[in-house]
């Protein structure tokens, strides 16, 4: 029988899609191809298929697997497919790669500098991407990644930056992924979607399919294949040619079928039990191997489907030609394959053989394998650098060893967490802590959860994290010192605090208080304090700001003073956070040192941190959400929910104030339902608070109040959101509704509520349209307004649209109209991204304008009206159509095609009808002409064109035909 299929039955047309991929990465025209199928489908057969082709044609092969047993090492299949390079001879230090060759530290180790790399995953994954442009040796480069529904997120974030930039490079990535639920199958789907990747679908064989692969085994003509084989394999191996050359082997290794001189012949039945028949089948195989194979091959199985032969020989002992002698006899059986990109490593074809290879073995038998392999790992590599530690973890965990199991699963899982690999860290971390029991080992377990708490926090699992609070009271009597005692309530108080559990929080700090009081630790009380800031901030109270800062200030002192550089990168950023409402640059320079110490240190989540804030300053300063989605990506890519969905909450807020009103309520509702879901009390609030300002902007007083009272629910009451939903919810919406003084009222009660719980969001209105309010209802002088357009928070953006109105209404007052009118503009500058709150604006400044005589009030009513009537806010639209009326100014009924009428032109009072003869006038035609265009007499034409000229104030019928002709030409006005 032959050992393989001579050709790749029923995959024609997805190889030929390949050989073209490859081809046009070979002409600098690369990409990424996913091959998507079910387990023993063909996929890792069409890849190599892939890969003699890439060799045949002079094409570089570097190819990865993710692990397929025990945790997910972060990097591990990018780390070994970028080894290759350093094996093919090339001299890689001479490559241009700049300031990216230290950041590949974190992925080969020949260039890891020791010095701990805090890069993001873009910057990572532009590091690989410049690797293997400047490797290329002009006939392209094929990046093979198997198995990727096994792989750490960590790979995957590189990966979906990979995705995006491979095209139109010499790089073909190559990747497969089975079709079971996994993050790799959502990564090749969106990249489908947005047109950056292919996907290869490897559908089960179909009968005849199957027929012809039965036939290529045996080698024969399908025909000549007994009836009963061909249907039996077809029904027990439903299309997968793994099933069917497993059973086929062992239906002739249990003498079912036989070949004689007529051909194939059945003997006896072959119907049997599919799981016991390919397990019986496979041991027949080992079975010839000898009783030193067996051996071997067992103690493969306990290392996991892929193992090291240099671990192997030292924990079995065999000389180096007994090794490869049964290896070779293993590949020639079909049991094992050489693991291509890893020479030192080999892997099981199939998970089936480790399963029937364990069939084999008593429990005394795999626990003493696998405590020899765990001394084997421990003496070949001292330090278990990489994934090491977890495989010796993994061990230790199989000989029974579960101390020693768990200490290394919770190193392994304090490396991921420090490298920011969260999703890694929490694996690892929770096996560890499942093996450490609170009684047997109190310091492991407490080096465990010291850990694994604020993992489970970043992302997201707080009922996890919770649950385990249980177990701190039996290691509160364990023995344990208190300085450790007070590192674990302070991690559990920064889990509360990020739940937004701000009393039990608090509860925390108090335990982490009482266990240091009596052994004083200034190191350990800098994290107490820090973590108490923080929850100080969050806490109601007249003071809360004030004790915040001074308990950050003496946190930061100390991590200075002991050397705790995460410390004192919370500790910034919270200072960063107060100094923003005094002292914009302040601010910006402490978080620039907070990042300077995370990059330093290597502390991706502090970087990330520091990144957020510094987003948030933008935003509030310059209404700019580039560095907010910069670190949006950054959280998804290490995995912090709580970072992700709060810069989702700042989002749906500036898509409110923007006036994207459907893409923020649909962003606010997926936001919301996984909010909800974890518990994550501040994302909520926020979410809910921009729900009800989106609702306010729209003017519907109903659905406001109801957006208001679900996020009372949310322990609303003395929250830093809570002045939000006043000022950009309630106050708004009674503008919306043209009562100005109940908005009034609403930001007074602002005020007040900000007497008694500061807070360090400032958008509530106190410093922007408040202002103006007071000012447009005398009640505030230019004094006041000095006071406040002097503040930080007054030249926050969306404040500072109604600061400049309000300086332009006082300016008109005190007769200095020119500068008045200059104001509005400036403020209309500010305004731009604000469409809402623009026209609002204009609607409020226009009767005080009109009555001080200065500027274009009747233009202002003009937009405001027509904005408002198009979002159908009908108490704003009828206030302008009254103050237009009052203002001797005719008002127009709304027709169709206004809305294609330029802002300039219909503020100017343009009507639809004029607008068309205004565009006809570019042709310089006569009035006949333009009536019999339009359907109207000449008489009609000539007293639409003067209007024109009166409304446009154009000096006569030529320059209005000029002011028609430039603006038809791009990027001109009227």
């Amino acid at each position: 029988m032959s050992s393989h299929a001579l050709s790749l039955i029923g995959r024609d047309s997805q190889l030929f899609l390949l050989e073209r991929a490859l081809s046009d990465a070979r002409r600098g025209q690369g990409g990424v191809v996913f091959l998507i199928g079910e387990a023993g489908v063909g996929k890792s057969r069409l890849a190599a298929e892939a890969v003699g082709t890439a060799l045949a044609a002079g094409t570089r092969v570097l190819r990865g697997r993710s692990s397929t047993t025990g945790p997910a090492v972060p990097f591990r299949p990018l780390t070994e497919a970028l080894l290759a390079l350093f094996r093919s001879g090339q001299a890689l230090d001479d490559l241009e790669l700049g300031p990216y060759r230290p950041v590949l530290g974190r992925l080969i180790p020949d260039w890891d500098t020791g010095e701990r790399d805090s890069s993001s995953m873009v910057i990572l994954g532009e590091a690989v991407l410049r690797l293997l442009i400047a490797s290329d040796r002009g006939q392209g480069q094929l990046l093979l990644l198997e198995d990727l529904h096994d792989a750490d997120p960590e790979t995957l974030g590189v990966l979906e930056y990979l995705v995006d930039n491979l095209e139109n490079t010499p790089i073909l990535l190559l990747a497969t992924v089975r079709t079971d639920f996994s993050d790799a199958l959502d990564l090749a789907q969106s990249a489908r979607r947005r047109g950056v990747a292919g996907l290869v679908e490897l559908p089960p064989l179909s009968r005849e399919q199957t027929h012809d692969l039965i036939a290529a085994q045996l080698g024969t003509d399908a025909g000549r294949v007994p009836a009963p084989i061909r249907e039996r394999l077809w029904e027990d191996s439903a299309g997968s040619p793994y099933l069917v050359e497993e059973l086929l082997q062992s239906m002739i290794g249990a003498g079912t079928l036989v070949q004689g001189a007529e051909g194939w012949r059945v003997v006896g039945d072959p119907r049997s039990d599919v799981s016991s028949t390919l397990a019986r089948g496979i041991l027949r195989r080992i079975d010839r191997l000898g009783a030193e194979g067996l051996t071997l091959l067992s103690a493969a199985a306990v290392l996991g489907r892929r193992f090291p032969l240099t671990v192997l020989q030292r924990m079995t002992g065999v000389d180096d030609r007994s090794l490869l002698s049964h290896l070779h006899a293993g590949v020639a059986a079909r049991l094992v394959i050489p693991d291509e990109p890893a020479p030192d490593w080999y892997s099981f074809r199939h998970s089936l053989t480790v399963e029937a290879l364990f069939t084999q073995l008593t429990p005394g038998q795999r626990a003493d394998l696998a405590r020899r392999g765990a001394e084997a790992v421990r003496e070949l590599h001292p330090d278990l650098p990489g994934e090491w530690c977890a495989q010796a973890a993994g061990l230790h965990a199989e000989a029974g060893d579960r101390s020693a199991a768990g200490r290394l699963f919770a190193e392994a899982g304090r490396r991921a967490l420090a490298a920011g690999a969260l999703g890694s860290a929490v694996t690892l971390l929770s096996r560890a802590e499942s093996l450490l029991a609170p009684g047997a080992d109190p310091q492991g377990r407490a080096e465990a959860l010291e850990h694994l708490l604020p993992a489970l926090a970043e992302s997201g699992d707080f009922a996890r994290a919770f649950e385990l609070a249980e177990h701190l009271h039996a290691l509160d009597i364990a023995g344990l010192s208190p300085s450790r005692l007070a590192v674990l309530h302070t991690r559990l108080a920064k889990v509360a605090h990020t739940a937004g559990r701000w009393s039990d929080g608090n509860r925390q700090i108090a335990r982490a208080r009482q266990v240091l009081g009596a052994a004083p630790d200034e190191a350990a009380s800098a994290a107490v304090d820090v973590t108490a800031a923080y929850l100080a901030l969050d806490t109601p109270g007249a003071d809360r700001t004030q004790h915040a800062e001074k308990l950050a200030r003496s946190a930061a002192d100390a991590a200075e003073r002991h050397q705790l550089p995460a410390v004192a990168c919370q500790a910034w950023e919270l200072l960063a956070t107060v100094a923003r409402e005094r002292d914009p640059e302040e601010s910006r320079a402490m978080l620039d040192q907070a990042l300077a110490t995370a990059e330093h240190h290597r502390l991706p989540l502090q970087r990330m941190y520091a990144a957020t804030r510094k987003g948030g300053n933008a935003w509030l300063a310059r209404g700019d959400t580039g560095e907010l989605l910069a670190a949006r990506e950054e959280a998804l890519r290490l995995g912090s929910v709580s970072i992700m969905h709060t810069v989702d909450g700042i989002l749906v807020l500036d898509a409110v104030l923007r006036g994207s009103y459907d893409r923020a309520r649909e962003a606010a509702s997926e936001c919301l339902a996984v909010v909800r879901r974890l518990r994550l009390a501040p994302a909520v609030r926020y979410v809910l608070m921009a729900r009800a300002a989106l609702e306010a902007h729209r003017g519907d007083r109903a659905a406001m109040e109801a957006a208001v009272a679900s996020f009372a629910e949310w322990d609303g009451a003395g929250s830093q959101e809570e002045p939000l939903t006043l000022g950009m919810a309630r106050a708004f919406c009674a503008l919306m509704e043209e009562d100005r003084e109940l908005a009034r009222a609403e930001l007074r009660a602002v005020t007040a509520l900000e007497e008694g719980n500061p807070s360090t969001y400032h958008l509530s209105g106190t410093h922007g349209i408040g202002l103006l309010l007071d000012v447009l209802a005398g009640d505030a002088d230019r004094a006041r307004h000095e006071e406040i357009s002097a503040t930080a928070v007054g030249r926050m953006r969306w404040n500072r649209q109604f600061v400049l109105l309000a300086d332009a209404v006082l300016l008109g007052r005190e007769g200095r109209g020119a500068r008045a009118a200059a104001a509005v503009e400036a403020a209309l500058g500010e305004a731009e991204p604000y469409p809402a709150a623009l026209h609002l604006g204009l609607r409020l400044i226009s009767d005080a304008a009109h009555a001080d005589g200065w500027g274009d009030p009747v233009a202002w009513l003009r937009r405001a009206e027509h904005h408002f009537h198009e979002q159908d806010v009908l108490p704003v639209v009828n206030a302008c159509r009254a103050a237009l009326r009052r203002l001797g100014a005719p008002v127009h009924q709304h027709r169709t095609g206004t809305s294609g009428i330029p802002e300039e032109l219909r503020a100017l009072g343009v009507t639809v009808r004029e607008f068309e003869v205004f565009g006809l006038l570019a042709e310089r035609l006569g009035n006949k002409d333009i009536a019999d265009r339009l359907f109207i007499s000449p008489r009609t034409a000539e007293k639409h064109i003067a209007s024109l000229i009166t409304k446009t104030g154009a000096a006569n019928r030529a320059d209005l035909c000029a002011r028609s002709a430039a603006a038809r030409r791009p990027g001109r006005g009227v």
